[in-house]
């Protein structure tokens, strides 16, 4: 009987996750389907009781459900009971958990390009929540956090024991490492916006991840290319993320390089 697998959220928008996930099961000759299933969060309960009647083997998570979804669950996995959100849920000897590989999809990409001399996270929701963590799990002493709404920034950072700095300070606090979890940028109304200054130059030491993947190259990431920065696209992060929940479900590696294809292939089409 074939397995089902799905990314619940509201609204989900063109959501990458099926395609990469039925072309793995596909590719490793699983008997599966991944389905994209916006939901709203009053409907979250009652999928969740369907969920807990073996339903689904496993599902994907996104906004606004990261937080909510925790209190429909038996347990968290060390990871994401430190994040305080999760992205992904299996079952482990009849007991359904949650995951959060949000952590994974920014730490792989960062391994072996440190050391850094601090790190600055844009944003105060759920993937700054994420970044956050895989700073700190990187090592990175010094982490800032700076939000358009103050006390979010402040609220994150008491929670995770970093420091928060001001929105308007944020060009200036000397970090090496940036990384962008606004949704400034994005395809869509927020495309032309960049969470840089346009009157800034952007310093070429700084090393700029930007966590948005459609466009593949945001405003903020060809500002940095020409200003001589090392830059990493959201692509990265979402790939191991998702590389991360395919192996929690099915125990199985895909090839980063293969599946990085099947992405490009969609992203880049005209």
């Amino acid at each position: 009987m074939t397995e089902q697998y799905a990314v619940i959220g509201h609204p989900l928008g063109h959501t990458l996750s099926p395609l990469l996930h039925n072309w793995g099961f596909q590719h490793k000759h699983v008997d599966a389907r991944y389905a994209a299933l916006p939901m709203t969060p009053g409907e979250l309960g009652g999928f969740m009781e369907r969920v807990r009647g073996g339903a689904f083997a496993g599902l994907s998570v996104t906004i606004p459900h990261k937080r909510a979804v925790m209190a429909h669950l038996d347990g968290l996995t060390p990871r994401a009971e430190a994040v305080g959100a999760v992205n992904t849920i299996f079952w482990r000897d009849g007991l359904l958990l949650g995951e959060n590989t949000d952590v994974l999809g920014v730490l792989e990409p960062l391994r072996g390009l440190g050391p850094f001399r601090g790190g600055l996270v844009l944003g105060a929701g759920g993937a700054a929540r994420a970044a956050v963590a895989a700073l700190k799990e990187l090592g990175l002493d010094d982490v800032l956090v700076a939000n358009r709404t103050r006390d979010k920034a402040e609220a994150l950072a008491r929670e995770f024991g970093v420091t928060a700095a001001p929105w308007e300070s944020r060009t200036t606090l000397g970090a090496d490492l940036l990384v962008n979890t606004t949704p400034l940028g994005m395809s869509g109304e927020r495309v032309g916006e960049c969470p840089w200054p346009g009157e800034t130059p952007i310093p070429s030491d700084l090393t700029v991840f930007d966590l948005v993947y459609n466009p593949l190259e945001t405003i903020l990431l060809r500002r940095a290319k020409d200003a001589g920065c090392r830059t990493i696209s959201g692509l990265e992060m979402f790939l191991h993320q998702g590389l991360a929940q395919f192996k929690l479900w099915t125990g199985l590696d895909l090839d980063p390089d293969q599946a990085r294809e099947v992405l490009l292939d969609v992203l880049q089409a005209p």
